[in-house]
C-alpha cells in the first residue's frame, strides 16, 4: 500500500462525489473549514472504540440510529431533543430489559450527505441533477438549486457544531439522569401500548432507583445514573469536507477525522481501490461498512484487511443490509466463511436499506414487519453459529412522521401523506422505533439465557 495522508485520496478512483464549477472557491471553503475547530476529540472516538471492543466480545449492544439525512430547514433544538430522547429511551428498554450495557451512536452532527443510485431525475418532463443531501445542493426541484455548492459545506459544519453543543448538554446535563426516566417519552406515544409499556419499565426503574436510595447510595453523586455517553456518527461520503476536519492528535501523533465519533462507507462506495476506503484507512476513529447481498468472504477479508490491519478490537463494524428476503439466502453463508478466519469484527444488522419499496400511491416506504423480520433472521443467523449479534442501524426520527407501513400504529400506504417528512430516505417514527427496541430487547434477554 502507498503511503497514507489525509488528501492521499485524491489521486484514486471516487464515486458519489459533486462535481464543483468554481474551483477556487470550493479551495476557498476548504481552506477555510481546515482553519475551524474539530467538531470531537482523538481521546472521545478512541473511548468509543474501547466500547465497541467490549460489543466484539458479546459484552455490550451498539445502538445506532437518526436521520438519513440532516436537515437545513428542519434544523431545531425540538428535534435534536426528541431524537435524543428516543435514542436514550430504546437504550433503557434494551439495557433493563435486555440486562445489556448500551453503547448509543446517534447519525447526527453531520449526516448531511446521500448516496443516489441516478446522477439525474425527472420532474415534470424535465430531467435536473439529483439531491444528494444539504452538505451539497438543495431539496428544491431547479436546475440552480441543484448545483452543487461548496459554501454549503460551512452551514454544514455550524449546524454540526451547534447539535453536538446541544447534545453534549442533554447528555451530561442532568437532561438524561434516570430520574427523569418518565420524561423521556414522547407525548404522541404515551396513548400507544408500546408507549404504556415504557411508562411501566420507567416504573420499575424508578422504584429500583428509590430502593437504592433507601439503602444510603447517593443517586445524585453516582455519575452512570446522571449522564450517558453519546457519541455521534455519519456516512464519510463528501471527502472534501471530511479531509478538512482531520487533524493529527498531539499526543499520540495519529490521525483522527474529527468530524464525528464513528464514521462508515456506505455500499456504494467501499471499492478496495476507491478513495473512500483510501481515506479512511489512514484515520483511528472507529468505522463502519455497508455491505449488502452481494459481498463474498474474500471482500469481507479485504475489508479487515484495509481498514483494520492490526485486527484492533472495536476498530471495524461490519453493518449487514441485505433485506428481509436475501439475509435468509447469503448471510448465513458468508458467516461461516468469515468466522474461521478470526478477524475481531462488531456485526451490526442495517433492517432499512435492503427494504425499501415503491407504494402504489409513489411514496418510497419501508414495511415494519419486513424490517423485523430481517432483524430476527440476522439474530438467528448469528446464533446458529454461536457468534455475536452485536449491534443495530436504524434511520429513525422523534417526530411523528408517517412514512414506514406497519407497527402498532398500524399505517398504511393511504396514510404515508398524513406526515411524510423526510429528506431522502423513510424512518421510523419514535413509536415504531419504541416497539423495535422491546422486540430486540426479548431477543437479547433469550440470548442471556
Amino acid at each position: 500500500m502507498k503511503e497514507w495522508n489525509p488528501s492521499s485520496w485524491r489521486d484514486c478512483r471516487i464515486k458519489q462525489q459533486p462535481i464543483y464549477k468554481d474551483k477556487e472557491l470550493l479551495k476557498n471553503i476548504e481552506n477555510e473549514l481546515k482553519s475551524y475547530p474539530p467538531l470531537v476529540f482523538a481521546g472521545e472516538a478512541q473511548r468509543l472504540k474501547q466500547l465497541l471492543g467490549k460489543a466484539v466480545e458479546g459484552k455490550a449492544f451498539l445502538l445506532q440510529g437518526g436521520d438519513c439525512a440532516e436537515s437545513f430547514n428542519q434544523f431545531s433544538a425540538i428535534n435534536i431533543r426528541d431524537m435524543f430522547k428516543v435514542i436514550i429511551q430504546m437504550g433503557a428498554i434494551l439495557t433493563f430489559a435486555g440486562s445489556c450495557p448500551i453503547i448509543k451512536v446517534g447519525r447526527l452532527a453531520g449526516q448531511f450527505a446521500k448516496p443516489r443510485s441516478n446522477d439525474i431525475e425527472n420532474i415534470n418532463g424535465a430531467e435536473i441533477p439529483i439531491y444528494r443531501g444539504d452538505i451539497i445542493n438543495d431539496l428544491e426541484p431547479t436546475m440552480e438549486a441543484r448545483e452543487p455548492d461548496p459554501k454549503r459545506m460551512i452551514k454544514a459544519y455550524n449546524q454540526s457544531a451547534a447539535t453536538l453543543n446541544l447534545l453534549r448538554a442533554f447528555a451530561q446535563g442532568g437532561f438524561a439522569s434516570l430520574n427523569k426516566v418518565h420524561k423521556w417519552n414522547l407525548e404522541f406515544v404515551k396513548n400507544n401500548s408500546f408507549g404504556q409499556k415504557y411508562e411501566e419499565l420507567a416504573q420499575r426503574i424508578t422504584q429500583t432507583l428509590d430502593f437504592m436510595e433507601a439503602c444510603g447510595i447517593s443517586l445524585e453523586s453516582t455519575q452512570q445514573l446522571n449522564e450517558v455517553e453519546f457519541y455521534t456518527s455519519h456516512e464519510a461520503l463528501l471527502l472534501n469536507y471530511e479531509e478538512q476536519l482531520c487533524r493529527q492528535d498531539s499526543l499520540s501523533g495519529k490521525y483522527y477525522n474529527c468530524s464525528a465519533h464513528m464514521l462508515w462507507i456506505g455500499e456504494r462506495t467501499r471499492g478496495l481501490d476507491e478513495a473512500h476506503i483510501e481515506f479512511l484507512r489512514g484515520v483511528e476513529n472507529p468505522l463502519g461498512v455497508k455491505v449488502g447481498p452481494t459481498i463474498t468472504k474474500d471482500e469481507i477479508l479485504s475489508l479487515c484487511d484495509a481498514l483494520n490491519p492490526n485486527n484492533e478490537s472495536g476498530r471495524l463494524n461490519i453493518i449487514v443490509r441485505m433485506g428481509a428476503y436475501k439475509i435468509k439466502e447469503r448471510f448465513h453463508s458468508i458467516l461461516k466463511q468469515v468466522l474461521p478466519e478470526g478477524r475481531k469484527i462488531l456485526w451490526s444488522i442495517d433492517p432499512m436499506h435492503g427494504n425499501t419499496i415503491k407504494a402504489p400511491n409513489g411514496y418510497k416506504t419501508r414495511v415494519f414487519d419486513n424490517i423485523l423480520d430481517e432483524v430476527k433472521s440476522f439474530f438467528e443467523i448469528h446464533q446458529a453459529e454461536n457468534s455475536y449479534a452485536g449491534g443495530i442501524h436504524l434511520e429513525m426520527t422523534g417526530q411523528d412522521v408517517t412514512e414506514c407501513i406497519g407497527g402498532s400504529q398500524k399505517i398504511t400506504e393511504s396514510n404515508l401523506s398524513y406526515n411524510y417528512n423526510t429528506q431522502c430516505d423513510p424512518r421510523l417514527n419514535a413509536t415504531q422505533a419504541i416497539e423495535l427496541a422491546f422486540l430486540i430487547a426479548d431477543i437479547l434477554k433469550k440470548q442471556k439465557q
